[in-house]
């Protein structure tokens, strides 16, 4: 790029002293670059007079797109250093749907105020499907439910979320201070779908009490789910994190022998250097 930019400066110049004062180089040294681009492309691309030099007809070629390759060169380079500064980038990131709801959006603001021209794509799906995206490449974090299936992956453990059980503020167990397990046998649950991580949990944790609740409605996102409890249509099982953001309609619910927490974590993959956006996000995110 050096010699190109040279042969450029030469031929902006029309002679070898002006241009070689221009790069900040002695003449000596810029004669020297152009000899090793002419040993480069095989061919002579001055030709020297008494006035000065001239680009040969090939010369004339290499300074046109060498100039071309320049510029691209440059832009290349303005990206770069956009990129390494933190002015651009993009985080293609996804998680269930308290991580998108609630744990992401605080992050992802704080993040934007100090670097507002980061891209940010985000993906809610389940942890089967945020685990495959990442080791697949098509994300380059994840927030998940541990355990992770998946050997390609780096985990790094973030926070104990407590799942809780609870009903519109008018619910009759909403006024108990504290219920049994079995109290809750034959009622309405509104619950997550079935490939979801929080589901699985809450399936295994009654199971275990052996509690039976009838699954009246099964959705995705946290907030239906909320709406539909404000509404007193059934019961829920969701992440502490959503009730603290959920408002007045609904309340806690405390269970006796009925304990559910779940580890949450952010994931990447090993073999893939992130983006530095992503990099700085993923310090972001486990500074918590």
């Amino acid at each position: 790029m050096d010699h190109l930019r040279s042969l450029v400066e030469v031929a902006r110049r029309g002679a070898i002293t002006d241009a070689a004062r221009a790069l900040g180089l002695t003449q000596p040294a810029l004669t020297r670059r152009i000899q090793l681009l002419e040993a480069e492309f095989g061919a002579p691309l001055l030709a020297r007079s008494q006035k000065g030099v001239r680009l040969t007809d090939l010369g004339e070629l290499v300074e046109a797109e060498g100039r071309r390759l320049l510029e691209r060169y440059d832009h290349l380079k303005r990206e770069v250093g956009a990129h390494l500064r933190l002015e651009s980038g993009t985080v293609r990131i996804g998680g269930g749907a308290t991580a998108v709801s609630f744990l992401l959006p605080p992050l992802i603001r704080d993040f934007r105020r100090e670097h507002p021209d980061v891209v940010f794509h985000v993906k809610e799906a389940g942890s089967r499907e945020v685990v495959a995206d990442v080791a697949s490449e098509r994300l380059e974090l994840g927030i998940v439910t541990l355990p992770v299936e998946s050997t390609e992956l780096e985990v790094t453990p973030l926070r104990r979320d407590r799942i809780v059980l609870v009903g519109a503020k008018g619910h009759p167990l909403a006024k108990k201070k504290r219920v049994a397990a079995k109290a809750l046998d034959g009622l309405p649950l509104i619950g997550f779908e079935g490939d979801a991580a929080i589901r699985r949990l809450v399936d295994r944790a009654l199971e275990e009490a052996g509690v039976e609740l009838e699954v009246v409605m099964e959705l995705r996102s946290v907030q239906s789910i909320l709406r539909m409890v404000a509404l007193q249509l059934g019961l829920a099982f969701v992440s502490q994190l959503g009730v603290e953001a959920a408002g007045q309609g609904v309340q806690v619910i405390n269970v006796s022998g009925l304990k559910i927490t779940r580890q949450l974590a952010v994931v990447h993959k090993r073999a893939r250097p992130l983006s530095i956006a992503a990099e700085a996000f993923l310090e972001r995110v486990t500074m918590g």
